[in-house]
């Protein structure tokens, strides 16, 4: 069962990737952690990766589908996976269908969770983060015991900057921009499906398992 997940930055779609990687026994991945596994063991395309991430710049779409297929290859991933935070553009999708093609795979879900951006913004500016030990709050769903400070070591909490609602908005933009037309693409590929993303997280994995059977 080979997934890719589609969501906003906030809808969650990172947490329901990891719940369904664990259900199904397939590996969750991201292409933050293929970056950093690739570069910690010296990789080829590790390296390729890293000479351009030290220059401060995005690392071209090929490379990236390169590293993803080399990691969707590997044994753990015989069963399926959960691609989470790839593609993220048209080129990058089409590449790593013809990348699938070549291996005789295909895409089988994309998976939207799909959360308006009003709810988006609350929910980030909620959040707080420990200014020591980095462990994360939020002022609705897990408020700390004493306002401002953290449970776990007693240092302040703050507002992270990418947690700011202005900030949060130019994110939203720029997701908008890039992938509504991954959505687009994969729903004419007739392998798009959307849940409400705003309701309870296990409601949530709930009806994605519905989606994707037991």
């Amino acid at each position: 069962m080979k997934i890719i997940m589609l969501g906003a930055p906030g809808a969650g779609k990172g947490t329901q990737a990891k719940k369904i990687a664990e259900k199904y026994s397939i590996p969750h991945i991201s292409t933050g952690d293929i970056f950093r596994a690739n570069i910690k063991n010296g990789t080829e395309l590790g390296k390729k990766a890293k000479e351009y991430m030290d220059q401060g710049l995005l690392v071209p779409d090929e490379l990236v589908v390169d590293l993803v297929v080399d990691r969707v290859g590997q044994p753990d991933a015989a069963n399926g996976y959960v691609l989470d935070g790839f593609p993220r553009t048209i080129p990058q999708a089409e590449a790593l269908d013809k990348a699938l093609e070549a291996l005789g795979e295909k895409v089988d879900y994309a998976i939207n969770v799909e959360v308006p951006d009003e709810n988006i913004i609350n929910r980030m500016s909620g959040r707080r983060a420990c200014v020591a030990c980095g462990a994360t709050y939020h002022l609705v769903h897990i408020p700390p015991k004493t306002e401002g400070i953290c449970d776990k070591c007693g240092k302040e909490l703050i507002l992270r900057d990418d947690d700011k609602p202005e900030t949060v908005k130019k994110r939203l933009d720029v997701y908008h921009d890039q992938t509504q037309p991954l959505i687009d693409y994969y729903t004419n590929k007739g392998i798009l499906k959307e849940v409400d993303g705003t309701v309870d997280m296990e409601i949530v994995f709930k009806n994605i398992t519905d989606i994707l059977g037991e």
